[in-house]
């Protein structure tokens, strides 16, 4: 599935993909620097979630240089101090584990997480029309019924 999707960008596209930051930091008001990655500052598969024993967790944002990391790869919303740094899931838009339906973060002057209904039946009926390789497991386990965070946790964690 990940080669099929990357064989559906144009080579220009890829490039400039290729090209984004591994980080990104902004200074939000109210928040200060931020920085935001997708597991972890330093692996972008690295498994993190509101269950990791904090002696694990707190060294990976350890030196982030940020008062708040926002991350994601779980796609299971949390929010937890790791050491001295904020560190915030943001959940998932288009793949969450738990409550259907899509999950975000409005940033700044704090921290509102914010969960959006959507026609998830359209959703899965535009899916199941694509060529993408499982499009009917996907729309079926991801849109219409996702795997619960207990389900989700239970697994990260072996």
């Amino acid at each position: 599935m990940i080669e099929w999707t990357a064989g559906q960008l144009e080579a220009a596209t890829e490039r400039w993909v290729a090209g984004w930051p591994k980080t990104v930091r902004l200074h939000i008001a109210g928040l200060g620097e931020v920085l935001f990655c997708h597991a972890t500052p330093q692996d972008e598969n690295e498994i993190v979630t509101r269950e990791t024993p904090l002696e694990r967790a707190a060294p990976m944002f350890r030196d982030c240089g940020a008062a708040v990391a926002v991350c994601g790869h779980t796609h299971m919303r949390f929010d937890r101090m790791m050491g001295s740094v904020r560190v915030i899931n943001a959940g998932s838009v288009g793949m969450p584990f738990g409550e259907a339906g899509a999950d975000w973060l409005l940033l700044g002057p704090d921290v509102q997480p914010r969960h959006t209904a959507y026609d998830l039946s359209a959703a899965a009926a535009r899916i199941r029309a694509s060529a993408y390789p499982g499009a009917e497991e996907f729309a079926a386990r991801s849109v219409l019924r996702p795997p619960s965070e207990e389900e989700m946790l239970a697994a990260f964690g072996r």
